[in-house]
Order: structure tokens, then C-alpha cells, then sequence
């Protein structure tokens, strides 16, 4: 047996759960996504991925803007499906959407929820040093993320966990978590849990300003600065006028000097507590590099002061 679904997410996290949901044998009758966005030198739309896929397999895409004309509502409520999956759409859906399907709508979430609640999870759980995230599978309600729990299963985040190494697990994971709620909703056997009322944080959208490095910061704050913020939105530091990207550091422990400077040849710079050496770099319409490339044309000699944030 298997269940009519609507299909809703946009970037490559919901592209492997859409898939999974496919080999699992689920009649997919329709897929939303976000509307393309310019993109490239020439700025041409371009398809999400999960458009980009669904396209591919043949399957029907709707792009709306938003869900809340009435006729956008019914067009949704005329595809009769059993159950919507939502992962990482990018919309709020209205209660009239919530309602349509015979169970309702059901979300991905990558978080333990409460805990991160909200748009940049991932990220957030690394900024925060957490021992752990995971994948929530959530029955969606009004709230942002404040639904009953049907699944949830633990990752853990080491000392190397960056933010892509997370996504990549969290959407492998998740998308084994949906077959199988799907599988137990089928069978009558899914069981909701309330979320507790302590305990939830909220992991707020990041803009290019998160990932400027503050050197007055520890050191250890810095470094799952650069593992949360890369790729996007990024971390970087100014010198003079010229901002350099920074995608991997180390830190290094037990060296001091005011915050911001560089304390040797290394570019080892001085921390609120600590230091950090970035090992790879990126100056202004330049590739990615090791920081030794970087420095034998762009110096940074010690006793260098880089700039601080206002």
C-alpha cells in the first residue's frame, strides 16, 4: 500500500527524503517549491533543487508565491492527498493548507526538537558547541516548529563537524525517518508526542554580518564560527579595505596579544581568549587557498593590527 503525498521543500536537504519517498513506492501526485531565483552572470531563474528533480522524474511542480489566496488554497486542497511532507519549503503554510490532507502535514526538521526551532538549525547547532543535533519528524501545526513529535533520532557533532558534513547526515537520516513514519502512519501505529514546554530555542535566520569574525571573541567561538557559517553565509575578517574569507582555522592555545593582532609568520591572530590560525583563505576574486599560498602574496607579518568590528 501506499500513500498519496504532496511533496513540498526546495534546496538539496529535501531533494534525498523526496527521493527515498519515491523508492518507497508513494504516489508523489505533486511537488511545491520555492519559485526560481536568479542566479549566474547573466542572473537567468533558476530551479531549486527539489524542482530541479522533480522535474526530472516527471512529476508536477507548483511554484507560488505564497499560500494564502483562497484559489491557491483549493488548488492545493484538489490534489486529495493523504499526507503533505514539508522539508525545508521555505513557506508558511496556512491553517487551510495544514487542514487539507487526510493526515495532515508532516515536516523534516533538522533539529532535536525543541531545541532550534526555526530557519538555520543546522548552523545554530554548531555555533552553540552542542554534543548533538538530530531529525525530528514533527506533525505541523500553526506554530514556528511547535508541533507534536512522531520521530526524532540523534547525530552527534564532533570537533570536525562542519555544516556540510551535518546537512549531508541530517538529510540521509531524514530521509530514512520519513519512510518510516510513513510506514507506521500507514499502519496505525505512529504515535504523537507533545514537545515539552522548556527547553526550545530558536535558530534564526544568519545574513552575511554572522559571519564576520570578531577577534575579541574566544577562539573556540571562532572556530565553530567558520565550521557552522561555511559555506554560506561565510566568515570573514577586514584589513584595511580588502575582506578576507576564512573556511578552516585552528586554534591555538596559550598564545596572547591584544585582540586581533597577529602574534607570527603563521598568521596566527590573537583571540578574546586563545588564538586562531586560519589555514585556508580567500581574498577578493581569488580561489580559495592555503594561508601560507595566501601570504607569500598578501603579507600579514607580525605584529599586523586587523580590524575589529564597530
Amino acid at each position: 500500500m501506499s500513500l498519496r503525498i504532496v511533496y513540498m521543500g526546495t534546496p538539496e536537504f529535501a531533494v534525498g527524503p523526496l527521493e527515498a519517498l519515491l523508492e518507497a513506492g508513494h504516489e508523489i501526485c505533486a511537488v511545491y517549491s520555492q519559485p526560481p531565483r536568479p542566479a549566474g552572470r547573466g542572473q537567468k531563474p533558476k530551479p531549486g533543487p527539489v524542482q530541479a528533480f522533480a522535474s526530472a522524474k516527471r512529476i508536477p511542480v507548483h511554484t507560488p508565491l505564497r499560500l494564502r489566496r483562497a484559489e491557491d488554497q483549493a488548488a492545493f486542497a484538489a490534489h486529495n492527498a493523504d499526507v503533505a511532507v514539508v522539508a525545508a519549503y521555505g513557506l508558511i503554510l496556512p491553517q487551510p493548507v495544514l487542514d487539507a490532507p487526510k493526515f495532515g502535514c508532516i515536516n523534516i526538521h533538522a533539529s532535536l526538537l525543541p531545541r532550534w526551532r526555526g530557519a538555520a538549525p543546522i548552523q545554530h547547532a554548531i555555533l552553540a558547541g552542542d554534543a548533538q543535533t538530530g531529525v525530528t519528524i514533527m506533525q505541523m501545526d500553526a506554530g514556528l516548529d511547535t508541533g507534536d513529535m512522531l520521530l526524532q533520532r540523534p547525530v552527534p557533532i564532533t570537533a570536525e563537524t562542519t555544516a556540510t558534513s551535518l546537512h549531508d547526515a541530517l538529510a540521509a537520516l531524514g530521509s530514512e525517518l520519513i519512510v518510516e513514519a510513513l510506514a507506521r502512519l500507514e499502519a496505525g501505529t505512529l504515535e504523537a508526542t507533545p514537545q515539552p514546554d522548556s527547553g526550545s530555542t530558536y535558530a534564526a535566520k544568519l545574513s552575511r554580518e554572522d559571519g564576520r569574525l570578531d577577534w575579541r571573541r574566544p577562539a573556540i567561538d571562532l572556530e565553530r564560527q567558520i565550521r557552522a557559517l561555511t559555506p554560506w553565509p561565510g566568515t570573514w575578517f577586514q584589513h584595511g579595505e580588502t575582506v578576507l574569507k576564512v573556511s578552516a582555522a585552528d586554534i591555538v592555545p596559550n598564545r596572547n596579544g591584544p585582540p586581533g593582532q597577529v602574534l607570527d609568520d603563521a598568521l596566527t591572530i590573537a583571540c578574546g581568549e586563545a588564538a586562531l590560525r586560519p589555514t585556508r583563505i580567500q581574498r577578493p576574486g581569488k580561489a580559495p587557498m592555503a594561508a601560507a599560498d595566501l601570504l607569500r602574496g598578501y603579507p600579514l607579518p607580525a605584529g599586523t593590527r586587523l580590524d575589529l568590528p564597530a
